[in-house]
């Protein structure tokens, strides 16, 4: 190993490519079946009680042996290992080759293919493989004497069933189908052979085209690989294709393929950020470029391939899918179309990076994968004639479908679109148009073959530049030289007039003819000197650049500020690194005020994903240690942005603003592979053993190791490259040791990145069940975190003020937080009942196992023939208040779910009945109930699912347990326009006597969705039922009577009111009198709700809650506010000016709050603590409330005396010297008196204060009126010498707070202002 190790030496990490590698078939171990699939197969068996021993065979007698998998194997790679990158050989031999050896015959087509691949390790990082497949043919007797045998073994099989033929399919597919794992590799089973397309094969596949020795040539599949570091596609792709030529060409290659491969893997370097690189492969050179540190990073996979395939109205779907982290899955018979998809759609991510499960080619046997509950973007290749209905794949409700062949996609439901989407596919669409592309994608042709063939002159030609190479000594940097030789004497007129003469007389300048032809390369002139093929990738590149940079510029204009918005609050690195779970990194709410109204659907999504979270941790950690590569470059982009002022100066502004780098990225590029920087050593001849590797055409010869297995060590490049590296890795040192202690840093680092990830990249490299159960575990791990994490984040959000008392940062949390954080907890549960899933039935995992619970409970409802209480308990809370007792019911509540015709699917319900829950403080509890059912959970789920095990349960359900603590009305706020059944009941002051009235009642319900119209009431019936469309929280109650009959007169202690699905119940305070004669002669009252809050004695944090969000005036106050100034409970001056401070206060800060954050005005202005009652406490300071005759006194009879004094004065004229204002303000205040007092709504003498307050306020007339009812004379009579209204000093104060109401619009609910005609 040592040797090994020096031959790649501390420059490994600056080569071109890593490995080279071989994969095929193993002569001497034979045809063994894939051992992967059989393992897969056998994990199926055992679950499912079938006989294990027959799949752990392996064997499938049914299945022609053309069409089943065998296993490949690493035949050779070179070097043996390299430190930075350690060779991982059963998981390269898989995706080499994922579905394992393929057999042919000469009637299959045997074009050979191209596919890349990648493995991500557990640290994120990230090797490349390029695979070049081939078809080779078997020489060996042993391989076609198995497979002979194995087809009549096949045939004889087929024979001996050959009568029930037709439905043998159909019953191995619906046994197969018994849960969506076995259905899901069922589908993917049915390998269509490539002859299939140019002949229908048989309902069995028997038929004459199967395998015969003697008639036969059979065909195996070989691949050739390149494991690298970074991802020059195209230049890999050329160099072995020309690798591929060499081996099928007539005529061997210049040099033994040792000598090729030697050079790429040791002597062509990297190149510098920046630069471009040239070197040689068999026939041609090969150029690739690299961008500069300022630059997008390198992507040279083809994204117009992928807008080809997709469209770009797809492409930016999915794009936004992968940012919001949903599970994506692409699918598509090629699987190069997957990988170029895959890193595309991630390509665009700059300057984020994909944070979970990477694998953009899943072998068939890792299907299980799939049941991951974790987001993922994976590749799945589909077989020809596979039916998209019939994949069933583990979890649906928040995956995104891609299907690329069919270029479709199927996206999640609730799915918010990117900002300025229509704006932003119109740019990429101008972009694609001037590349000759459709934005709307479309059919594409399928890729050529890889060409095999050259035209003699040609081959000739470059023949003789090889053998001239060969034979120079110093295998220097000819190439270079003889460019710009070749350049320099093509641009000399005098020389191309001799060398048209000499053509014409038959006169050769070979060395002129040379150099020409090594330009031509395939034999035509391209542009500017440079091959078709040179040209089409620069094309490729030009786009790839400019469509990347359309994306970046979107980012830079959403994310232009977003540094104003990162906390940095630890004083190093250590501590940040220690504390980081429990801070909080950025300003979320602040952020999202400050964007424009259209994006925040999106963006409130976005920055709650982990790679947002990722990016603001390498923000912090950059005022530390060196910037992260991505993060420097979009920094320096926002800086530059800034520079020459492209966004606009309003921050909120949404307009649209195009990319303007894109001439310039493209010129960058087009420079650079004009102008080679760096051309390599060209390949050479090598110190090797004579006769060894003979060459044979069509066949890949066997290299010697011991030339290949170790580099050069004492070539230049390699030295400087050594050196470099050594000095890089000193300043890194310094650097860690100068920050923190190596160890310890690498510690809290990891755990740091680590924190809020689930199981970021599973092993490929081994899939025994041990390891597939234990990274189960991992699952089941990371999902209790994350429930954790998101329940904790929900609670501290939520509690608003008593979190920010408790140090947790963020004051409030806005309905769009709120319900971006429901919708993501929603998703959790989804995944986790996704997870070890058997039986799959419809998209939502969910609502399937609450639909196998409903089933159960009614079936065992009707066998016994008497109601069940099925987890019905009662729940303590209104019955003391006369509610009829409201049961708790799972499938009371899955019925109401049911019953919502606006749901129309299973992903849809399922998330309803958990808002539901939610809001009912029911979800712990239900959820219990569901799970408590082992039998059922048995049955649906496997061992190692989330839910049967059991400690991580009972602590995930405690977890949810706490989200009881706050309030939601996540169910009602949503579905506005369901409708709901309502219980109202009134409550009279029984202890009066006065419980029932002759007369007719009504009630009418408002809310801040709409109000229920009028309801009439059966007499001396308190309580009623009525339905309508969803009235959302309720405000306030309208109660009145006709006045008919001899009792009518009616003391009403308050009216409840009960959401019957949601359970919210709120009470409505009155205490007073309906009736005429009685009280304030009121046959109508407005009563202001407060919502009740449900006590239960199981609910977990009972004693910390929000305060309730609605408060009405107490019961106390509504008894008669005239009679409390003769009980000694009299409120003090100074009182009585803060309540109309805070009153005022509290409505200004409802309207500086977002529109749709804003609670109930009608309470602010009406309720307890509000500005009426704060205004009615001022004018009862001092009020003479005698009794004349009997008689209460109230404040409407001073505005009443105080309008007739008004009048009879302006009659007099000693109104007409008053200023022009005092005179309007004096109009106002008649009209508004005699209007409220012309109504025909009974709504009594306190009713009408309250109305002309409100109105008042509405209208900006408060502090006119003050100084009038102030200055009038009846003031004198009605109020003492000390009462505040007296008081000139008090008013002016007043007028003065009241006036701070004129800047906002404040609109009155329909209940209050009915019928009053201005």
């Amino acid at each position: 190993m040592s040797a090994t190790m020096s031959g790649s030496g501390p420059s490994a990490p600056c080569r071109f490519a890593h490995y080279f590698v071989i994969c095929g078939i193993d002569i001497e171990t034979g045809l063994e079946p894939d051992a992967l699939s059989a393992l897969y197969q056998w994990l199926e068996a055992d679950r499912l009680g079938r006989d294990s021993e027959d799949m752990a065979a392996g064997e499938n007698f049914d299945q022609s042996p053309l069409k089943r998998t065998f296993k490949s194997k690493v035949l050779a790679h070179y070097p043996e290992n390299i430190e930075c990158n350690p060779f991982d050989q059963e998981a390269v031999n898989m995706l080499c080759m994922p579905k394992g050896l393929s057999f042919r015959t000469q009637r299959d087509s045997l074009t050979p293919q191209f596919h890349s691949f990648l493995i991500t390790r557990e640290d994120g990082s990230r090797t490349y493989g390029f695979v070049h497949t081939f078809y080779e043919e078997v020489t060996s007797p042993q391989i076609c004497s198995a497979m002979q045998t194995l087809h009549q073994m096949h045939q004889a099989e087929h024979n001996t069933s050959a009568h029930k033929c037709p439905s043998s399919s159909s019953s191995s597919s619906s046994s197969s189908s018994s849960s969506s794992m076995d259905s899901l590799a069922s589908s993917l089973d049915e390998i269509e052979s490539p002859s299939s397309s140019q002949g229908t094969r048989r309902s069995c596949g028997c038929s004459g085209e199967g395998y015969d020795s003697l008639r036969d040539t059979l065909y195996v599949s070989k691949a050739m690989c390149l494991i690298t570091a970074m991802p020059f596609m195209h230049a890999y792709k050329r160099f072995l294709s020309q690798i591929h030529r060499a081996v099928t060409s007539n005529q061997p290659p210049p040099l033994p393929l040792e000598s090729y491969i030697y050079n790429i893997l040791y002597e062509v370097p990297l190149p510098s950020p920046g630069r471009s690189l040239k070197f040689h492969g068999v026939y041609e050179p090969i150029l690739c470029q690299r961008p500069g540190i300022g630059e997008l990073p390198l992507a040279d996979f083809p994204l117009g391939e992928a807008f080809r395939l997709l469209g770009a109205e797809n492409l930016v779907q999915l794009f936004t899918c992968v940012l919001l982290e949903m599970q994506i899955l692409l699918y598509s018979q090629d699987y190069q179309r997957l990988m170029v998809t895959a890193e595309g759609i991630t390509t665009l991510l700059f300057p984020f990076q994909w944070q979970h499960v990477y694998v953009p080619i899943l072998p068939a046997s890792l299907l299980h994968f799939l049941d991951a509950p974790v987001p993922y973007l994976m590749g799945l290749q589909s077989k020809e004639g596979t039916d998209r209905s019939k994949l069933e794949l583990p979890q649906e409700a928040n995956l995104c479908f891609v299907d690329i062949d069919n270029h479709s996609i199927e996206l999640p439901e609730d799915f918010p679109q990117f900002p300025n989407k229509t704006e932003f596919i119109q740019e990429l669409s101008e972009v694609l148009l001037s590349f000759g592309l459709s934005p709307d994608g479309g059919k594409t042709s399928p890729p050529p073959p890889v060409t095999t063939q050259t035209s003699t002159l040609e081959a000739e030609l470059k023949n003789m530049s090889l053998r001239e190479l060969v034979d120079d000594k110093k295998n220097g940097n000819l190439g270079g030289e003889a460019l710009d030789v070749l350049e320099l004497l093509q641009g000399n007129p005098t020389l191309e007039r001799l060398q048209a003469l000499a053509k014409r007389t038959g006169v050769k300048v070979a060395r002129l003819e040379v150099l020409a032809a090594g330009q031509k390369g395939t034999g035509e002139e391209g542009v500017g000197g440079r091959s078709p093929a040179e040209e089409e990738e620069l094309r490729n590149a030009k786009l790839n650049v400019q469509l990347r940079e359309v994306f970046a510029a979107r980012f830079a204009t959403m994310f232009a500020d977003y540094e104003s918005f990162v906390i940095q609050n630890s004083p190093d690195l250590e501590s940040w690194l220690t504390n980081r779970e429990q801070m909080h990194n950025f300003d979320k709410a602040s952020f999202l005020s400050d964007q424009p109204e259209p994006y925040l659907p999106f963006l409130s999504h976005f920055i709650e994903t982990q790679m947002f979270a990722t990016f603001i941790d390498n923000k912090i950690m950059s005022q530390w240690e060196e910037k992260e590569p991505l993060l420097r470059v979009f920094d320096g982009r926002i800086e530059k942005a800034r520079l020459y002022n492209v966004r606009a100066p309003n921050l909120r502004s949404s307009i649209y603003q195009k990319c303007t780098f894109l001439k310039e990225s493209a010129q960058a590029i087009e420079h650079r592979l004009r102008k080679i920087d760096h051309t390599a050593i060209h390949p050479h001849l090598l110190d090797m053993k004579i006769g060894q590797g003979k060459y044979q055409q069509g066949f890949f010869p066997r290299l010697q190791a011991d030339v290949l297995a170790t580099g050069p060590t004492n070539n230049k490049w390699s030295n400087r490259t050594c050196s470099t590296q050594r000095r890089v890795d000193r300043h890194r040192q310094q650097n860690e040791h100068l920050v923190l202690d190596n160890d310890l840093k690498d510690k809290y680092m990891q755990e740091a990145r680590n924190l809020g990830k689930n199981l970021r990249q599973p092993k490929l490299s081994d899939l025994s069940p041990a390891v597939i159960a234990q990274t189960n575990w991992k699952f089941v791990e990371g999902l209790l975190k994350e429930c954790k994490m998101k329940t904790k984040r929900m609670l501290v959000e939520k509690m608003g003020r008593e979190a920010v008392e408790l140090g947790h940062g963020e004051a409030n949390i806005t309905g769009l937080e709120e319900n971006t954080l429901i919708a993501s907890l929603c998703d959790l549960l989804e995944r986790i009942w996704s997870h070890g899933l058997q039986v799959k039935q419809g998209k939502s995992a969910l609502w399937s196992h609450l639909l196998h619970y409903q089933a159960r409970v009614e079936k065992n409802q009707l066998q016994s023939e008497s109601p069940v209480s099925n987890g019905q308990e009662r729940r303590k809370s209104e019955s003391s208040f006369g509610l009829p007792v409201l049961r708790v019911s799972l499938i009371q509540d899955m019925r109401h779910i049911q019953n919502m015709g606006e749901i129309k699917t299973d992903v849809g319900r399922a998330r309803a009945w958990i808002r539901l829950s939610l809001e009912k403080k029911l979800l712990s509890q239900h959820l219990k109930q569901l799970l408590s059912n082992q039998t059922l959970t048995k049955k649906l789920y496997k061992r190692y699912a989330f839910l049967r095990c059991e400690e991580e349960k009972e602590q995930f359900l405690f977890h949810l347990l706490s989200l009881n603590a706050v309030d939601y009305f996540c169910f009602t706020s949503v579905f506005t326009t369901i409708m709901i059944p309502y219980r109202a009941v009134i409550i009279p002051i029984k202890k009066l006597s006065n419980a029932m009235t002759t007369s007719n009642p009504w009630l009418c319900v408002s809310g801040n969705l709409g109000d229920s119209g009028i309801l009439q009431i059966t007499k001396n019936v308190l309580e009623m039922t009525f339905d309508c469309q969803n009235l959302g929280k309720l405000t306030t109650v309208q109660l009145g009577h006709d006045n008919s009959g001899f009792l009518a007169k009616w003391l009403v202690d308050c009216v409840m009111v009960r959401n019957e699905i949601s359970g919210h119940t709120y009470k409505f305070p009155c205490g007073r009198w309906l009736g005429k004669g009685v009280d304030d002669g009121s046959l109508e009252r407005v009563l202001i709700g407060e919502f009740v809050v449900p006590c239960n004695d199981d609910e977990g944090g009972r004693g910390s809650k929000t305060p309730p969000l609605q408060r009405s005036p107490s019961q106390i106050r509504r008894i008669s506010i005239t009679s409390l100034t003769g009980r000694g409970n009299k409120p003090t001056t100074v009182q009585i000016q803060e309540s109309i401070g805070e009153a005022v206060n509290n409505i200004l800060k409802h309207f500086h709050k977002p529109e749709k954050e804003r609670g109930s005005l009608t309470v602010l202005l009406c309720g307890e603590g509000g500005l009426v009652w704060a205004l009615e406490q001022f004018f009862h300071h001092g009020f003479r409330t005698a009794r004349l005759f009997q008689k209460n006194v109230f404040v409407w009879d001073f505005f009443e005396r105080a309008i007739t004094c008004m009048e009879n004065a302006d009659q007099f004229g000693d109104l007409q010297e008053t200023p022009e204002s005092l005179g309007l303000n004096c109009e106002s205040l008649y009209r508004y008196v005699n209007g409220i007092n012309n109504t025909p709504r009974n709504i009594g003498k306190d009713g009408k204060f309250q109305l002309l307050v409100c109105l008042g306020a509405r209208d900006r007339f408060l502090p006119q009126w003050l100084p009038l009812l102030a200055e009038c004379p009846v003031i004198t009579r009605m109020y003492e010498e000390n009462a505040l209204l007296r008081d000139k000093l008090t008013v002016n104060s007043l007028v003065a707070v009241l006036q701070t109401l004129h800047d906002f619009p404040i609109t009155l609910e329909t209940s209050l202002t009915k019928c009053v005609d201005l």
